[in-house]
């Protein structure tokens, strides 16, 4: 049997980059660890540390071991927590990736048929794209919501799914947001100061096609990666911004925002993204199952 000793000092010795810097993080000397990791190399029968300048680096087989010591030591970190909270009753984990981009008031939305689970503990974690699928590739996510799918990596083991696409509507401040507006809506977004998504947001380069189709070159005074940021700056009077029909409802919770107009033809799309493992989490489940009942 593998020895996992022997592969936490290897794992230790590469995040620390060499065995002096693992021995002092350890207390333990230098040729001990050396030793332990030959061990290793030997059990596996491949090198997995190769001499780089004063330093050391992984070899090709050391690049696959590390890569499942990391995710093998990352679960071992998390054993004690997970069961001092079963220990203490039954509690629920669920930790969600957002993407940058994605409407976070969308997102609420989604995750809404979860947030009544007794004993629940929410964890959200925001970051590109890649980075999530890492991490959700490594078990440390149990779903990542996304404005688009997956990309194709037999290696990652994911499974993308579309939840909705959801009409996109505008809102105001009232001082901006009068009959008139209303009344020459889509033209008037020719005219008044509007607030967009950051250019990481899938939503942003459906909204430019559909500025150009109308014709409209609008005066742009501000971008947000955060949808719920983005309202509180409209609120405060800085302009108009767009929102899926999705989180229009969060809208609602900002004093003094009046709808603009409805653009159908421009839809937010949000995927779930998750490994195999993690479409068994119950919540996951869920919260899958409240998505596919509002309809994509």
């Amino acid at each position: 049997m593998l020895n996992y000793r022997h592969l936490h000092y290897f794992w230790i010795v590469t995040k620390e980059g060499g065995f002096t810097r693992a021995a002092d993080r350890l207390g333990m000397a230098v040729q001990t660890i050396s030793a332990q990791v030959r061990e290793l190399e030997k059990a596996l029968g491949h090198q997995l540390l190769k001499p780089a300048g004063r330093g050391l680096a992984l070899t090709e087989a050391g690049e696959a071991a590390f890569a499942r010591a990391e995710e093998i030591f990352q679960l071992g970190q998390a054993l004690p927590e997970e069961v001092r909270a079963a220990a203490g009753g039954s509690v629920q984990r669920l930790a969600v990736g957002l993407s940058d981009g994605l409407s976070k008031l969308a997102a609420h939305a989604l995750l809404e048929p979860v947030l009544d689970t007794p004993r629940m503990r929410l964890v959200c974690h925001e970051g590109e794209v890649e980075q999530l699928l890492g991490e959700l590739a490594l078990h440390h996510l149990d779903l990542v919501l996304a404005g688009q799918p997956a990309p194709r990596q037999p290696n990652l083991r994911l499974v993308s799914e579309r939840l909705v696409a959801s009409p996109v509507e505008w809102y105001g401040p009232a001082a901006l947001v009068g009959r008139h507006e209303r009344a020459r809506f889509p033209q008037s977004l020719g005219e008044l100061p509007v607030l967009l998504p950051t250019r990481h947001s899938a939503l942003r380069h459906t909204l430019d096609h559909w500025f150009e189709a109308q014709g409209l070159r609008p005066r742009v005074v501000g971008e947000f990666e955060d949808s719920a940021l983005l309202a509180v700056f409209s609120a405060r009077g800085l302009g108009v911004f767009p929102v899926s029909v999705l989180g229009a409802d969060d809208v609602g919770l900002i004093r003094g925002l009046r709808r603009l107009g409805g653009s159908p033809a421009v839809t937010e799309e949000i995927h779930a993204i998750h490994s195999r493992r993690g479409q068994h989490h119950p919540l996951v489940q869920r919260l899958l199952a409240g998505a596919r009942a509002r309809g994509g």
